[in-house]
């Protein structure tokens, strides 16, 4: 990792023109309701989480329990890098300042695949729950979703923070009348959540083996994944120096429980394995009910679904305004990309994210889920070293909150996600470390020669402590 910056910040060179700063317009209720709505607890139970159960069974509950613990970890890492480094670069302006140029630009990349994945993932997911009112194939339905959150992601983000928090409070009044249900219908004992079994080959029962925990981790983790929106929302965060911290806690909290509750209740509310393995967790609901309930329902997870496009959007699309300001690209690209709107939101960018997102719902589902993982947990990783050296140097007298447990938490973290990525499929592995590979040419090739003009961490002046 070389170039690694010594100061508490990288600025740009102060030359024309100067690099546009986004409008503060939130606080932490506003911050959370956006950070909430992009970790979309609802529709991650409903699309997401149906995944785990067929590959851990009744440890689905325990595999996400266990990732939460990791995330506490995480958030830690975020809150305290994120107030010390409040860029709307995320992830890349705290690894690049922290570890370094090269290590940042690798972290860039990494959230780039997350920030282009996750939104289609989700958005296909829409199909589905539309399906009592009409039937339109997932891929169709995911773009329509995309398109549509691309048009609200071009409005003012104090608009769009009011219209996911309506939809917020669905989703999560959806996912308590879920976690009622399988409880009232409880078909096994509590014991069935520490005594971890899974639908095999043939049909057949068996174990769940700690190995297959561990592999199912990467989606575990990927589950709660949204609460990092914070860091990304900082220089929209009013006084982000305590706003970032308490909205990623806060929204890691309550994602979690949202989540949990009701799988712990659906583990326990299944028929049997296969049912469960199944993954029909609307089908699950009409027959604890009845059909009015679980179109309800269903149509609330498709509100939901919009609900996270919307954020998703919102967040990526301060990624790409971020690695534009930060001259990542060529000149034209980078003068495209930091262009604002008259709603003040990088208008460019927006449709950046959102286009290709849209195309991107007629690629293979496993693959995206695959490759989102091993993403988010390599990203993860890179921040955790990141963490390590936060408290050096000129650093060290920086006002930031700062996590208990320094430097064992980010020190573990490192161990138990290194030991995450070696257990994924070796085909995601490739295809992320592929992407990583060429991600390195670029580096070696543009960015590398052109230190002087090309890729210059910025964090906005009126932050610096």
């Amino acid at each position: 990792m070389t170039d690694t910056l010594s100061a508490p910040h990288a600025l740009a060179p102060q030359t024309e023109p100067v690099p546009q700063k986004l409008k503060r317009s939130i606080g932490v209720v506003g911050g959370t309701l956006l950070t909430l709505s992009c970790v979309t607890p609802a529709s991650t139970l409903f699309v997401v989480v149906p995944d785990l159960f067929e590959g851990v069974g009744t440890y689905a509950a325990l595999t996400i329990a266990i990732g939460s613990l990791l995330c506490i970890g995480v958030a830690f890492c975020y809150s305290e890098l994120g107030t010390l480094i409040p860029s709307a670069g995320g992830e890349y302006a705290i690894v690049s300042t922290l570890s370094g140029r090269l290590a940042g630009w690798l972290v860039f990349v990494l959230s780039l695949l997350v920030v282009m994945i996750v939104p289609p993932v989700i958005a296909m997911g829409t199909a589905d729950y539309l399906a009592p009112l009409v039937h339109i194939p997932a891929p169709v339905a995911g773009a329509g979703v995309m398109l549509l959150a691309t048009l609200a992601g071009l409005l003012d983000l104090r608009a769009n923070a009011w219209i996911t928090g309506i939809f917020l409070v669905l989703e999560v009044v959806a996912a308590g009348i879920v976690a009622i249900l399988g409880f009232a219908h409880s078909e096994r004992g509590a014991g069935a959540l520490v005594h971890g079994q899974v639908v095999g080959e043939g049909g057949g029962h068996s174990l769940v083996t700690g190995a297959m925990v561990v592999s199912g981790l990467a989606i575990a983790l990927f589950v709660t994944q949204g609460f990092s929106t914070a860091v990304y929302l900082s220089e929209e965060l009013e006084n982000p120096r305590r706003t970032v911290a308490r909205t990623v806690l806060a929204t890691l909290a309550i994602s979690t429980a949202v989540i949990l509750v009701p799988v712990v209740a659906i583990t326990l509310g299944s028929g049997d394995l296969e049912t469960l393995a199944g993954g029909d967790i609307s089908g699950m609901i009409t027959a604890w009910s009845n059909s009015a309930v679980g179109t309800f329902i269903s149509l609330c997870v498709a509100l939901a679904i919009i609900n996270a496009g919307i954020v998703m959007v919102i967040q990526n699309s301060r990624v790409l305004f971020a690695s534009a300001r930060d001259k990542a690209w060529p000149e034209p690209v980078n003068n495209a990309l930091s262009r604002l709107g008259r709603f003040g939101s990088p208008w460019v960018a927006t449709l950046v994210v959102g286009v290709p997102g849209a195309a991107l719902c007629f690629v293979n589902l496993d693959t995206l889920y695959g490759v989102t993982g091993v993403s988010v947990t390599g990203m993860y990783l890179l921040v955790a070293v990141a963490a390590l050296f936060s408290r050096r140097g000129a650093h060290r007298e920086v006002a930031a909150w700062r996590m208990p447990l320094w430097p064992a938490v980010p020190l573990l973290l490192i161990g138990v996600l290194a030991y995450v990525l070696y257990m994924q499929d070796t085909e995601y592995l490739l295809w992320t470390g592929g992407i990583t590979a060429v991600a390195t040419l670029y580096w070696a090739l543009y960015l590398r020669p052109r230190r002087d003009t090309r890729w210059l961490v910025s964090i906005p002046e009126d932050e610096q402590a």
